[in-house]
């Protein structure tokens, strides 16, 4: 047996999730005296989307906090415990959460209902990943024509959850489409204010292709779609090379990753002769604390285009 599907085991035992799976339902019908449906969320941004579609109807918790990287995180016991008591996880998918997936399908066979939003979306919707064949890069939030997408995807879960308020869960959804169509055509001015041969948009990791795309860039992270590879010294060579020819005025650091690869990178540009300075503070894989602007998908994705433009402007 696998080390790694041994060390889901007994987190599952730790919890007392493992009897469940083998036929108790004393958890199940312990949450039915709830007055609101729990829900689990992954990352930041999910905890984020079902509050705003939740609204008061739903208790929301989210198993990862402002600046917790994804790729790298490894459920707790406690994670484990919470999630086999929710009435409905929701997770990215497309492997973002990649040390979690194991818990997740004994989560599925122990009769949890799971959503994995960004396998939800049409196959039209997603990047193929360079590095992993077969799969898709998982950051699809950064192009906000998805994450409206994803709001509906939310909102039929929880009415399929919580039937008794379909309105006003269509209500919360139908206001916040309204409110992420505003930020699209934001974000699409602004990056048209940036001349075309300058949008070039250089980050610690490749998170962000889906903003590439949508909004006219050309993006390159020095690691790659997942932090859980490290750059090496020829990519950070190729990289600084490609900086120097293109002339590129910024790069950026990200919150959810150390600031030592870019730092790096600004070295090896500095050595070559060019100065290249770190623009700015990127949200890549997390939004910022709770209570404070960029404490929201939308603060988040505001914040990024004013620094990106403002950078590369040399404003």
């Amino acid at each position: 047996m696998k080390i790694k599907t041994i060390w889901v085991l007994v987190l599952l035992l730790i919890t007392g999730l493992f009897t469940a799976a083998c036929g108790s339902d004393g958890q199940r019908s312990a949450q039915s005296v709830h007055a609101k449906p729990h829900i689990v969320t992954t990352t930041t941004m999910l905890t984020d989307l079902v509050q705003v579609i939740g609204g008061d109807y739903v208790t929301v918790e989210g198993l990862m906090g402002a600046g917790i990287d994804p790729h790298l995180y490894k459920p707790s016991a406690g994670d484990v415990n919470k999630m086999s008591k929710a009435r409905l996880i929701i997770y990215n998918g497309l492997h973002l959460e990649g040390k979690m997936s194991d818990v997740f399908a004994q989560m599925q066979k122990a009769g949890v209902a799971t959503l994995a939003v960004g396998e939800t979306l049409d196959k039209s919707r997603l990047l193929e990943s360079e590095e992993f064949d077969g799969n898709y890069d998982p950051h699809i939030w950064f192009d906000v024509q998805n994450w409206m997408l994803a709001v509906a995807k939310v909102k039929e879960a929880l009415i399929a959850l919580e039937p008794a308020h379909k309105e006003q869960f269509e209500q919360n959804a139908a206001a916040y489409i309204s409110k992420l169509n505003a930020l699209h055509s934001y974000v699409q001015a602004q990056a048209k204010r940036v001349p075309e041969q300058s949008r070039v948009l250089i980050t610690a990791h490749d998170a962000f292709n889906y903003f590439g795309r949508a909004y006219g860039f050309e993006v390159k992270g020095l690691q790659g779609i997942s932090t859980a590879a490290e750059a090496g010294t020829a990519d950070v060579r190729e990289l600084a090379d490609f900086i120097v020819q293109n002339k590129i005025a910024a790069i950026f650091v990200e919150t959810s990753v150390p600031k030592k690869t870019i730092e790096a990178l600004q070295e090896a540009v500095k050595a070559r002769g060019f100065q290249v300075q770190i623009g700015g503070e990127l949200f890549s894989d997390s939004l910022g604390e709770s209570g404070t602007p960029t404490g929201t998908y939308t603060g988040t994705i505001e914040h990024n285009i004013n620094t990106i433009v403002k950078a590369l402007l040399a404003e």
